[in-house]
């Protein structure tokens, strides 16, 4: 009676499966059907943390072979104590390398013996007494009935206690258990096939046994507002992996609407379809989920133009620039090089001089101005009301107006015999101002009026050459070379930063198609539009809106934006992402060829990991230290290079996975 009512209470129990399987198990070694049984061997050595079985052949060929990296689990040989029952458990183990017994030195002495001799065979009873080894395991833990949850599994990395060796048995676990330790402790919310399992690279099965057919799931939730990291060299399949994550959101959103997606996309492989290489992007699987933003747009591939506001932030604009001069080949030549060195300040830059440094203050708001001056004369349009009021101003030196003295702009309106017009209010009176005094500096280099009032020439070098690309000498092209890089330009480029959080907020996937540009305008585009989305959700946590809502950003080539101990205020936001976006609900997905590249703020706040192959030492090494999981499976890593096998943890996995990612489909082939 108590058997069936135990038996009847754990009847939906996940560790049923157990009970089954040691039921299997005993019917098949009491009908003497060996070869189907999934027994291992017997425990020779036992500790917390390594475990030491003793197998043979017959048993290794009965279960399709023991390889490195694959599973184990041990229970205990009988679940009765003192006339009472303990409740199902198992400790899974990992297989990782061969272990000495008590008798290898003697049974290496046979073989050195046998091949002296050069004997063709091996009597019966030397061969079943050389057939025995022994297995070195890492203990991950232990499974066992939630305490409190009625059907439910708990688990824990560690061990609540174990008796003698004699007292375990040893077995490979069938495919149900297998799916058992691989997906139990994975919610049910919100879950997604990424793969199957695949314990190790080889896949040569042995003669009638299976390989492992098991699916492989997570659940999004593990990704909404967290931290996770694609290692592996190139072509391994970290892209493909990056497009699986993007589909499980799309999917198990469907309905909620409830994360937007802002994708990098440097390559163009998540915007366009491919199909040469059988390659479907993400837009072209969602048409209806997907918005692309390209810098140059692809003829089959619908996008809105993302453009940059050159007045917006000075100091980036220029670099946009500079790298526009050296990719049109224009660049070699002294004046054009004196231009490109020259750095413009941003705003914020300016406003936080103190005014007790005035005449530093003055010099950096006319840089400002006799920048703006140029990509007026350009013809790069503006909003003039909005870029007057955004420049800051000391003193007379304010708006457009560079604040000159009556007696230098006399002099130099003199000289041509102009009229001396009102202080400059305008781009237009800012451009003709800035040209006469250039003119009349190249004709009269020592007028007096051309230096402070405490000798100071008014006119640094880097001013000299920005009015000199202004206004150049005869036989130089000058201003015309930023001609043909109007096309960056938009003076409403502002608005396109508004409408993607808007289209974030609807739950849109929005991919920046920045295929071909250089890595300039990468960062550029990466950092701005991520400070947006930083504030954006900063604001609503600020008034308690962010509700059930989050943002996943994805980025590629990672080492290239937030490397290894770059702690520049340029890469400020991804670290704040890092220790700070769980909050605000912001999540990101960040690929590279190498750990030891990434920013250690970043390595040490990142929850899930999906790692291909690595070929450095020092790259398996940076992984243990950031997460102990892998330590015990880095000659794995360095070895497999098969493209699409990952070792995944996520934050519902207490230990490596290893599985075989499917690849990316468009919804109607997902379930093929």
């Amino acid at each position: 009676m108590d058997q069936f009512l135990d038996a009847a209470a754990n009847q939906n129990h996940p560790l049923r499966i157990l009970s089954d399987f040691l039921k299997t198990e005993e019917s098949v070694e009491t009908a003497k059907r060996y070869n189907e049984s999934r027994f291992v061997g017997y425990v020779l050595e036992i500790g917390y943390d390594e475990i030491t079985i003793i197998t043979c052949d017959p048993f290794k060929v009965n279960v399709g072979g023991i390889p490195r990296n694959s599973l184990l689990i041990m229970v205990p040989d009988s679940f009765e104590q003192n006339g009472k029952s303990i409740p199902l458990h198992f400790t899974l183990l990992r297989v990782l390398d061969s272990a000495p017994t008590p008798l290898s030195k003697e049974v290496q002495q046979t073989y050195f013996e046998l091949q002296k001799k050069s004997m063709p065979e091996l009597d019966i009873f030397t061969q079943s007494e050389l057939q025995w080894g022994a297995l070195k395991t890492k203990v991950l833990g232990m499974f066992y009935p939630h305490p409190t949850q009625l059907d439910t599994i708990e688990f824990s990395g560690d061990l609540n206690n174990y008796v003698s060796a004699h007292k375990y048995k040893i077995y490979s676990p069938d495919d149900k258990l297998l799916d058992l330790v691989s997906n139990e402790l994975v919610p049910k919310e919100n879950r997604f096939a990424i793969g199957k399992l695949r314990l190790t690279e080889n896949r040569l099965p042995l003669p009638g046994k299976k390989l492992p057919d098991v699916d492989i799931f997570l659940s999004t939730n593990d990704f909404k507002g967290c931290r996770t990291a694609m290692f592996g060299k190139t072509r391994l399949g970290k892209s493909n992996v990056v497009k699986l994550i993007v589909q499980s959101l799309l999917e198990t959103t469907r309905d909620t609407r409830n994360v937007g997606q802002l994708i990098f996309d440097i390559n163009g492989e998540y915007a366009n379809d491919n199909p040469q290489d059988d390659n479907l992007s993400i837009r072209g699987a969602y048409p209806d989920r997907c918005t692309v933003y390209a810098l140059t747009p692809k003829t089959n591939t619908p996008s809105q133009p993302l453009k940059l506001n050159f007045y917006h932030t000075p100091f980036s604009s220029k670099q946009v620039l500079n790298t526009l001069i050296r990719q049109s080949g224009r660049s070699g030549s002294d004046y054009v090089d004196a231009f490109i060195s020259v750095d413009i300040p941003d705003f914020s830059e300016v406003n936080a001089i103190p005014n007790n440094r005035m005449n530093e203050k003055i010099r950096a708001i006319r840089k400002i101005q006799y920048y703006f001056a140029l990509l007026h004369k350009c013809q790069f349009a503006c909003d003039e009301n909005t870029v007057r009021n955004s420049i800051p101003s000391a003193n007379s030196v304010r708006g457009f107006n560079p604040g000159f003295s009556d007696a230098l702009r006399n002099a130099a309106y003199s000289a041509f015999q102009l009229q001396v017009p009102q202080a400059p209010n305008s781009l237009d009176t800012l451009q003709r101002e800035l040209e006469v005094i250039h003119r009349f500096k190249k004709a009269n280099p020592a007028d007096p009026n051309l230096r402070s009032g405490s000798g100071n020439p008014i006119f640094d070098q880097e001013d000299n050459a920005l009015l000199e690309m202004l206004e150049p000498n005869p036989g130089r092209s000058g201003f015309s070379i930023l001609l043909r890089f109007r096309s960056y330009h938009d003076h409403r480029a502002g608005d396109y930063t508004a409408n993607i959080l808007h289209l974030l907020d609807e739950g849109q996937t929005v991919i920046l198609d920045l295929g071909n540009a250089d890595e300039i305008l990468m960062t550029y585009f990466s950092r701005q539009l991520s400070e947006a989305v930083f504030y954006h959700q900063t604001d609503k946590f600020t008034n308690n809106q962010l509700g059930n809502h989050f943002i996943q950003l994805y980025f590629e080539e990672a080492h290239n934006l937030f490397g290894y101990n770059d702690n520049s205020d340029e890469t400020r936001i991804y670290r704040r992402f890092a220790k700070e976006g769980a909050k605000y609900h912001i999540g990101m997905v960040y690929s590279t060829q190498s750990p030891s590249t990434i920013n250690s703020d970043l390595l040490a706040q990142t929850e899930n990991f999906f790692v291909a192959h690595l070929a450095s030492q020092e790259d398996v090494n940076k992984l243990a230290k950031v997460n102990i999981a892998y330590e015990s499976i880095k000659n794995d890593i360095l070895q497999a290079k098969t493209p699409g096998y990952m070792r995944m943890l996520t934050r519902s996995h207490r230990f490596v996975v290893s599985m075989q990612a499917k690849k990316f489909t468009p919804p109607s082939n997902t379930n093929k």
